[in-house]
Parts: C-alpha cells; sequence; structure tokens
C-alpha cells in the first residue's frame, strides 16, 4: 500500500484493520477538501487491499467528532471537494456515497452533529464516547442535511424519532443514541478506541469474502453504490436547489453568527 494521509488525515494500519483519523482538532475536525481526498483515497486503499478487513473512521481531540463542513474555508471561496471528478462522486468528507465493500466503523470521540452525524449514518457500525451528543441542527440555520441525513437517519430510527430529530434540529445523548440503535456501544473517553478495535478485530476474524458479500447485501451495495437510494440522493439535489438558494440559508448563519434568533421569511 502505498503511502496514505496528509495535512488534515493521518492513516495507518494495525493487523488487518485500518485506522483513518480527520486531524483537525483547532477547527472541530470539520471537512475540507484535503480531508475529502484524504478519507476518500484510505478507503480506496482499503477496499483494494486483501489485507484489510475493516476500517475505523474518527476524528483528534476530544471535542468533536466532525463538525461537518469548513465554514471558514467556505466563507474563502474554497471547495470543499477536490477538482477529480472521480473523488467528487465519493461524496462529503470521500465517503458519504463511497460505498465499499469493507465494514466501516465509526469511532466517535465527540459531538456528531450536522456532517458529523450525516459520517456515523454512513458508517455500517459505530461505538461512541459516552459524553458524545448526536444530532441534525440544520433546521436551526435555514439548511437541511444534505450530506444523506434527512434520509439515511429516517431508515436507522424509528420515523417518529427521527423526524423529532430532523425538524426540532435538537439532539440526542449518547445513552439515548445507544438505546435507539443509532451506535453499537458506548466507552469511556480512555477505552474508546479499544473499543472500536476490539469491535473491528471481531469482524477481521471472520472469512473476509464472506464479510464482504454480506455487507453488500445487507446495504444494497451494487457496482459501488446501494441502489435503493438513487432516489433519495436524486430529490435530496432538487431540495438542495430551494434551500440553499434561499433568503433564509442567508438568514440562518448570519444571526447565528451574530448570537441572535433568527427571521424567517419562508422564501
Amino acid at each position: 500500500m502505498s503511502e496514505l494521509g496528509n495535512d488534515a488525515v493521518t492513516v495507518e494500519t494495525r493487523g488487518h484493520v485500518m485506522l483513518i483519523m480527520i486531524n483537525r482538532p483547532e477547527a472541530r475536525n470539520a471537512v475540507n477538501a484535503q480531508v475529502h481526498e484524504g478519507v476518500g483515497d484510505a478507503l480506496h486503499a482499503a477496499d483494494t487491499d486483501p489485507e484489510i478487513r475493516a476500517v475505523i473512521v474518527t476524528g483528534a481531540g476530544d471535542k468533536a467528532f466532525c463538525a461537518g463542513a469548513d465554514l471558514v474555508a467556505l466563507s474563502r471561496g474554497e471547495s470543499l471537494a477536490p477538482d477529480d471528478k472521480t473523488k467528487q462522486a465519493w461524496g462529503f468528507a470521500g465517503l458519504i456515497t463511497h460505498a465499499i465493500s469493507k465494514p466501516m466503523i465509526a469511532c466517535v470521540n465527540g459531538d456528531a452533529l450536522g456532517g458529523g452525524l450525516e459520517i456515523t449514518l454512513a458508517c455500517d457500525l459505530a461505538v461512541a464516547v459516552d459524553t458524545a451528543r448526536f444530532g441534525l441542527p440544520e433546521a436551526k440555520r435555514g439548511l437541511f442535511a444534505a450530506a444523506g441525513g434527512v434520509f439515511r437517519l429516517a431508515d436507522q430510527l424509528p420515523k417518529k424519532i427521527a423526524l423529532e430529530m430532523i425538524l426540532t434540529g435538537d439532539p440526542i445523548s449518547a445513552t439515548r443514541a445507544l438505546e435507539l440503535g443509532l451506535v453499537n456501544a458506548l466507552a469511556p473517553r480512555d477505552g474508546l478506541l479499544d473499543a472500536a478495535f476490539a469491535l473491528a478485530e471481531r469482524i477481521a476474524v471472520n472469512a473476509p469474502l464472506s464479510v464482504q458479500a454480506s455487507k453488500r447485501m445487507a446495504q444494497g451495495i451494487v457496482d459501488g453504490k446501494i441502489a435503493r437510494e438513487e432516489a433519495p440522493w436524486a430529490q435530496n439535489r432538487g431540495e438542495a436547489k430551494i434551500v440553499f438558494t434561499s433568503a433564509d440559508s442567508r438568514e440562518g448563519p448570519k444571526a447565528f453568527a451574530e448570537k441572535r434568533a433568527p427571521v424567517w421569511k419562508a422564501k
């Protein structure tokens, strides 16, 4: 395997498990183009390396798993994705629509709000620190969770619970996430990574081709795509054109920055 990682993402291999870490704790591990490319390249390498049997995705530090899009980068006019069209197809953070056959475990080291929860939803399994919070606060900002959050959360949780989270924008605790099956296990901070590796090793001892075929069947992956999600993604693009060009989508972040209540116009 060629050398992986960059200034924003570190990659290491322990036995048959690859650990991918978003390494921007000063920015609450927010996603920029470097994160997208670093994570996506590592996932591609893992999927094509027969020695890798499971992947763990985590964030550096103890404040946030991932704070979503890097708003500072966006304010400077930077793209959050690399120029390469193939890599752009991997989706937000190089991961959201990057359907690999190797099992992926989210190791949630802090709050998973917005894009952080969307990354968790894109992974097959999740282990979280017991102080983490999970939520999609986009409606509070005049936006919506356009990286798969609105339909994946509704698919993975009881519908009314998911809708409560989506429509109110309010987060849930790690304990509640465990009760709802959003995560597989909780751990104290000093044991979190060990818990993620223990879960990965339980997978890695099994027959690799059996595991990979089972994941593809369970997740509906065909030719690197989740077939049942094609229609939701198409609708997602249409809704994004409406919401993200609205006056409210500008008012929400502006009000947040000015520490005041937003004034919605529904236009």
